[in-house]
């Protein structure tokens, strides 16, 4: 089972609340899964698709609740590759236009008619904030996922009419959601990205449970992450002291070659002798084993006076003095 449908599960076994905020869902569910048709003898059908089971549940328990309604439950398998079944809710009865004028995708007393459909977000369903959660609740059922968090952080709402895109993107700025949207293969995408953002939609939704298991998951890829990163850091700290120590060891060995090691001051002679024996000690271990201690910074001056005249006896090689 993917991480959404654990979601729309959990979303789906809520509790029955106000009519309010049931027309609210409704509404959002309709918009998102609805197919509107007319029959013979100017009978109009409606029908709600879902590939979810609990979904399509919730939307039956729904309409019960609500109207009353005689609906019928039929399951078809999904032309698609992997042959999903399709659980399709059908209202053909005598509510069917007061169903449409209370979800308004049709205005009071207006005759029915593909023309005179609004799917945008109708404002006065979502003026309350519970109104405005069972709304984002209901649209994703509908046409949300988010990907499972082991892999990545992306939510989306996945929309046919651009007008109800933008919609969501609107009510969802009431709880700081960045919601953003896109044109995409003809479909119209709402969208977050940021990890605490979705935690924050799954909360604004009630999918509490789902929200601990990605708050889990999250915590353990940040630790996991910040580990990876001190290790990174470690391994480029520890390669860049045995770069700069064997380019040290290969110019001292130029001094030796030059028998001109012995010649330098004694505070530099300690030193390079100790670098040659400690191939691998950092300027701060280095500093610790002079007589007296010297910190890092005075090693790493100590160190380049000795690198600068091994790189003169180098040029006078070069020159052939």
């Amino acid at each position: 089972m993917t991480f959404s449908s654990k979601i729309k599960q959990e979303l789906s076994r809520t509790e029955i609340g106000k009519s309010c905020c049931l027309k609210a869902e409704i509404s959002a569910l309709v918009r998102t899964t609805g197919y509107i048709s007319f029959k013979g003898f100017n009978k109009l059908e409606i029908e709600l698709s879902t590939e979810n089971a609990a979904v399509a549940r919730r939307i039956f328990k729904v309409l019960k609740t609500l109207y009353n309604m005689q609906t019928e439950v039929t399951v078809k398998k999904s032309n698609r590759l992997k042959k999903h079944n399709n659980y399709i809710i059908t209202i053909e009865d005598d509510k069917v236009k007061l169903f449409l004028q209370d979800t308004m995708l049709i205005k009071k007393d207006e005759e029915i008619n593909f023309m005179n459909f609004d799917f945008a977000v109708p404002a006065e369903l979502v003026k309350r904030d519970c109104c405005k959660r069972a709304y984002i609740k209901g649209s994703f059922m509908g046409c949300g996922s988010i990907s499972d968090p082991e892999k990545s952080y992306h939510a989306e709402f996945v929309n046919n009419h651009e007008q109800h895109g933008l919609g969501l993107c609107e009510i969802m700025t009431a709880y700081d959601l960045n919601a953003k949207m896109i044109f995409r293969k003809n479909y119209y995408v709402t969208y977050i990205k940021e990890s605490e953002q979705i935690s924050d939609l799954m909360n604004v939704m009630g999918a509490h449970n789902a929200l601990l298991e990605f708050e889990n998951v999250r915590v353990v890829k940040e630790t996991r992450n910040r580990i990876n990163r001190v290790i990174n850091c470690e391994t480029a700290n520890l390669d860049k002291i045995v770069d700069t120590s064997m380019r040290q060891i290969k110019l001292i060995k130029v001094l030796k070659r030059h028998k001109a090691v012995d010649k330098l001051p004694e505070n530099l002679r300690e030193l390079a002798y100790l670098r040659l024996k400690h191939s691998n000690a950092s300027l701060k271990e280095l500093g610790e084993l002079l007589k007296p201690p010297l910190g890092k910074s005075g090693v790493n001056h100590r160190l380049k006076k000795i690198e600068k005249i091994a790189e003169e006896l180098l040029e006078q090689e070069k020159r052939g003095v």
